[in-house]
């Protein structure tokens, strides 16, 4: 759900690690995949490749409340106005509607060492030379600007069990941020392009650590926990990027 109007929308993505995979590797990381997280209680992760590189969250963005939140982020905090190689992490702010799961992959593959897995001359190598040197603003332009980026959502987005909706100006009740590393300082950022700008969790993870390492879980748990608290007892659906 938004809280803006946006200038385009796309077919949002279903919360599925297969068809998060297929786009990723499609955008230009053939070496990475997304893997679903059934719990993030220290016995249902053994299933879960490591180390993990970022984490997407799906969770509902429950009505005026959700809005009424966001506003008040944004009347609280400046908006981010970061650009170029000497930011701590790649943030996109989110202009295009219903593609919330767009910005979570972007988030998560372009921050930390999965950055490293981003081919040269792919769709999302390309991208990223373009848009790193630019403001917030203008790199949300070359998103929207980018058909071909448009044309392998479009089909990730009619790729899921669940049947695409027809009107793609109909905003969706559901949203993803993402839990990333920075690629520069190794602090675990809070990435979500509805927000204001990237949030830095204050937690610096150690060499060997990732994001599911047992200080960041708390973290994300803490998140989760927060949202619950908010929003009520409402589900979560979570995807980690690992490689392949």
């Amino acid at each position: 759900m938004d809280a803006v109007q946006h200038r385009k929308y796309f077919i949002p993505l279903e919360s599925n690690p297969e068809v998060f995979t297929d786009l990723i590797q499609s955008l230009g990381a053939p070496g990475l995949r997304f893997q679903e997280v059934y719990s993030l209680d220290n016995e249902m992760l053994g299933h879960i490749g490591r180390p993990v590189l970022a984490l997407v969250i799906l969770f509902p963005a429950i009505g005026d409340k959700y809005l009424k939140d966001l506003a008040e982020e944004r009347n609280n905090r400046p908006p981010y106005t970061g650009s170029g190689e000497s930011e701590d992490v790649v943030w996109f702010k989110q202009t295009i509607g219903n593609a919330c799961g767009l910005y979570g992959i972007l988030h998560s593959l372009c921050n930390g060492s999965a950055k490293k897995h981003i081919a040269p001359g792919s769709l999302l190598g390309n991208l990223l030379a373009t848009c790193v040197p630019l403001n917030p603003n203008d790199r949300a332009l070359a998103l929207e600007a980018s058909a071909e980026l448009e044309d392998v959502h479009t089909r990730a987005g009619q790729a899921g069990d669940t049947p695409a909706p027809t009107e793609r100006d109909i905003d969706v009740d559901y949203h993803y941020a993402c839990f990333v590393p920075s690629h520069k300082n190794g602090h675990l950022y809070e990435l979500d392009g509805m927000k204001q700008g990237p949030i830095d969790t204050g937690l610096v993870l150690a060499e060997g650590e990732d994001v599911f390492s047992t200080r960041a879980l708390a973290i994300i748990k803490e998140f989760i926990e927060g949202e619950q608290t908010k929003y009520g007892s409402i589900g979560f659906n979570l995807m980690a990027l690992t490689q392949v």
